[in-house]
């Protein structure tokens, strides 16, 4: 029985070695984004490109929008190019205020560039107030327009903490995504 190696006696690489690349397989590539923003007096709240009334925004650099954070970092994952504050880091002026829409255009407009399409988007938002549904349809409509794909390829979906801990005392919201790319 052929057994692996102990993680031990394999050599790490050093910093300063180059480490060939070879183009990556034309397989689908999935990545993972999370985005937390606290919740502000005197801010808009956007979440998905749209402004819900509340009496309290997400405090950011931008406009704040988690969900759309949450979903360029899936993107910039899947496609293992980095992350959102790499792209628009919080300490250069020209993002201050900006609409995340034009941020995830300029990483679709990117990845599309690159060779990538996407393949679906599935997203959730947590929040113990304000009450997400009635927007959720709306938020999907805003990111199938930027993305470029069906609204059937995008899902937001929306949960509690049930009062547990700073989301469940209404102190910010999260948000996940998942995406799907492939080569085209």
């Amino acid at each position: 029985m052929t057994r692996p190696p102990d993680p031990s006696s394999v050599p790490a690489a050093r910093p300063d070695e180059s480490v060939p690349t070879r183009p990556s397989p034309p397989l689908p590539r999935v990545g993972i984004g999370l985005d937390m923003h606290a919740l502000a007096p005197g801010r808009r709240l956007i979440l998905g490109g749209v402004e819900i009334p509340h009496d309290a925004g997400l405090a950011g650099h931008s406009d704040g929008d988690a969900l759309v954070h949450a979903i360029i970092d899936a993107l910039l994952g899947a496609a293992a190019r980095g992350d959102i504050g790499q792209w628009f880091p919080s300490s250069d002026q020209r993002w201050a205020g900006a609409d995340s829409l034009d941020l995830l255009r300029t990483v679709v407009t990117t990845l599309q560039v690159e060779g990538w399409q996407i393949g679906n988007v599935d997203t959730t938002i947590v929040a113990q107030q304000p009450r997400i549904g009635p927007h959720i349809t709306a938020m999907r409509e805003h990111l199938s327009a930027v993305l470029g794909i069906p609204l059937d390829a995008v899902s937001v979906k929306a949960t509690t903490t049930d009062h547990l801990g700073a989301l469940g005392r209404a102190e910010g919201i999260a948000a996940q995504a998942v995406a799907l790319l492939v080569r085209t």
